[in-house]
């Protein structure tokens, strides 16, 4: 049961992507959403449109995607989620990419107040912050 009703797995899995792509390529398009979430175009299309009706990303005439400040936010949030709880995964001994799996399964359902005392944990065992 997910505490934040405002919180969307797909809205997440989506703004992640693209942000990930744009760091990665300097360029969002649509077929390259398709092929990192590994899902189909018409499905990259219909959640393109509901991320752009909620004001989260735009599209230019070129149809290069955009990400809103509004969307940078929750993609800026759920990216440092994945990076800390991969890392602390992997610190833990399990292997990188069951790792990188499992923080993503696991970073949009973990509440803020244990999100926030992952982050202490980590910051008082390590010397530094991931987050």
């Amino acid at each position: 049961m997910k505490t934040d009703k405002n919180r969307d797995k797909t809205t997440e899995d989506y703004l992640e992507a693209m942000l990930m792509l744009k760091e990665k390529n300097g360029y969002v398009r649509s077929i390259d959403v398709a092929a990192h979430l590994n899902v189909t175009k018409p499905s990259v299309t219909y959640t393109t449109k509901r991320l752009r009706e909620r004001g989260l990303i735009t599209m230019d005439h070129d149809n290069m995607i955009q990400i809103t400040d509004k969307g940078m936010e929750i993609a800026d949030k759920i990216y440092k989620r994945h990076v800390l709880l991969r890392n602390f995964f992997m610190r833990l001994g399990v292997a990188e990419n069951t790792a990188d799996e499992d923080a993503c399964k696991v970073e949009h359902d973990l509440s803020q107040e244990t999100f926030d005392a992952l982050c202490s944990h980590v910051e008082k065992y390590s010397g530094n912050s991931e987050n």
